[in-house]
């Protein structure tokens, strides 16, 4: 049986990918929204540049070895957080054991926060800086409901989209770890989670091969 926003509720996938509904209890949510409150407290989000010398629309920040940035020089990890020096606290307990429901291999490296505010949006891009591609990228959504775009493995491929809500997991694995995704849009106000409204998105990654 497949729903209005594609989901086989049998399988809980949406367009092949996986995902699990209401993954993070309502309660579960506000302790892992502390928990990232402390983080940005150590590891104050910041606007990541683009080629061209633009700040991007989304506010970052990271816990675990390694977070994303993006600078003239291009996209990278770093170990440091780009404004402190200092390294970017552990992961919270609540989005491990998330990942460990994708994967049980290794646990992830990286963590990286996204902060979406009213009008924010993410382009589609390849998530392609990390050392194995045979780990996914768990997507971990707080807030307000966001419009998530997936194509296939080139910038021209049909595309497709669907609705992310607050405490929902995804992951891109197998044939949909390359593939280019984005957020078009949130539905901003939606969710009481956030004062404010707004969106946080975890995205758990493996950067470094399993032996460094």
């Amino acid at each position: 049986m497949t729903g209005d926003d594609g989901a086989d509720r049998a399988s809980d996938t949406v367009h092949g990918l996986p995902v699990r509904r209401a993954a993070l209890t309502p309660e579960e949510q506000a302790q892992l929204l502390a928990d990232l409150r402390e983080i940005a407290r150590v590891a104050p989000p910041f606007s990541p540049m683009t080629g061209w010398g633009k700040p991007m629309s989304v506010r970052i920040t990271a816990a675990g070895r390694f977070c994303w940035f993006s600078d003239r020089k291009g996209y990278r990890y770093i170990e440091a957080h780009p404004q402190t020096g200092a390294p970017f606290p552990p992961i919270p307990a609540l989005a491990l054991r998330l990942w460990r429901g994708f994967e049980t291999r290794a646990d992830p490296d990286c963590c990286l926060i996204n902060q979406y505010r009213e009008g924010a949006r993410m382009g589609l891009h390849q998530d392609r800086d990390e050392a194995d591609f045979s780990f996914p990228v768990v997507s971990i959504s707080l807030g307000d409901p966001a419009l998530f775009r997936i194509g296939g493995t080139e910038r021209k491929s049909p595309t497709r989209s669907f609705w992310l809500h607050s405490g929902d997991a995804m992951a891109l694995m197998g044939e949909s770890r390359l593939a280019f995704h984005g957020i078009d849009r949130i539905k901003f106000g939606e969710s009481a989670l956030l004062r404010g409204g707004g969106r946080l998105n975890l995205t758990l990654r493996r950067v470094a091969p399993v032996d460094t």
